[in-house]
């Protein structure tokens, strides 16, 4: 269109300019130059187009892990447009753990001609693909455990990073500095995606040893709390993987366990933060970042790829937790190439 009304007006403007005695050649070169200008025009308002993005970002719920990657989103996406002169414009949104509430931002986001949506954890993932299906526009999801559990693989416009959990290095370092465990807790959420894969895992694993196990789940804060108070004096350590309900919950689950005496071993870095034992996984803030780029790549290329597994195998240890449960721990440094100490979050 915008090409389409310049060339009307050339061959309005060629007509009258016959009448008046110029000739077709002069009319024909003024139609040209007409054009050209158009597509001048044009390709300005592409490039200007090009320099400038909406993204929309979707937080699952409030917890230290997704705060920790959203804010590592939103650092690296204003360090790009910085470092390549462009505009990022990205706005926040949150579900609060509610499908509806997430459907309805998945709709408006839509709605609003969003360039690219960022959904952080798996429920807001899956919302925001089904949002996007008719547009099309790219959903780069960040910390999917399972992306092909979550029914997130082989769509064309979705992508992003997943947290994937290396169980079987949680179960060694339970071990490690625990041989004599003989019962083991698996606290999680039978609502939560994240958590279908890394508690069969751990199951087959404590099967394989002839270790029992007690599983308690619940699907709210209060659930979880319940849970976890009943499993002291009945346990020698906790599990946990990547499990969203849980995390939300982690500092006071991590204050009972820690008081009964038991250790709480976690999927992420951000339940040790909040007063949980220790884990081996990824670094969310790492895990943000790429995350990030991966969208603007995605934005100036218009190739999705294929969901990026972030590397694990760091080993973060509350070093206050450990005092007061009364462990050494040195025994992990034989078990990562790094091992992080941290002290509990006010």
């Amino acid at each position: 269109m915008k090409k389409f009304v310049p060339v009307l007006s050339a061959a309005a403007m060629m007509a009258s300019l016959s009448a008046c005695g110029f000739t077709a050649d002069t009319a024909n070169t003024a139609a040209s130059s007409a054009e050209t200008t158009a597509s001048a025009a044009e390709s300005t308002a592409d490039t200007a187009a090009a320099d400038s993005y909406k993204v929309a970002i979707v937080q699952q719920l409030d917890h230290a892990s997704l705060d920790e990657i959203r804010v590592a989103i939103e650092k690296e996406l204003d360090a790009k447009a910085a470092e390549k002169g462009i505009t990022i414009e990205y706005k926040d949104f949150n579900g609060q753990n509610d499908a509806t509430t997430l459907n309805q931002i998945g709709t408006q986001v839509v709605a609003d001609g969003y360039d690219a949506i960022i959904p952080i954890a798996t429920l807001a993932a899956q919302c925001m693909t089904t949002a996007a299906e008719s547009t099309k526009t790219p959903v780069i999801y960040a910390a999917i455990s399972d992306p092909a559990a979550a029914d997130l693989t082989d769509i064309d416009y979705v992508t992003g990073t997943s947290d994937a959990l290396n169980t079987q290095s949680i179960m060694d370092m339970m071990f490690a500095v625990q041989p004599d465990i003989q019962t083991v807790g698996l606290l999680y959420s039978n609502s939560e995606a994240n958590s279908t894969t890394p508690i069969a895992e751990a199951k087959a694993y404590l099967d394989a040893k002839g270790i029992a196990y007690v599983e308690k789940t619940g699907n709210t804060n209060d659930e979880i709390m319940t849970a976890a108070s009943s499993m002291v004096g009945q346990v020698d350590a906790v599990f946990t993987p990547t499990d969203n309900v849980v995390m939300a919950a982690a500092a006071a689950v991590s204050e009972t366990l820690t008081k009964g005496g038991i250790p709480f071993y976690t999927g992420a870095d951000s339940f040790v933060t909040a007063g949980a034992f220790a884990t081996c996984g990824v670094n969310y803030t790492e895990l943000g970042t790429y995350t990030a780029d991966m969208a603007l790549d995605i934005l100036e290329t218009g190739v999705v790829p294929a969901y990026h597994v972030m590397d694990g195998g760091i080993i973060t240890v509350n070093t206050e937790t450990a005092a007061a449960l009364g462990i050494d721990y040195s025994a992990f440094n034989d078990l990562a190439g790094q091992v992080v100490e941290v002290t509990t979050a006010e």
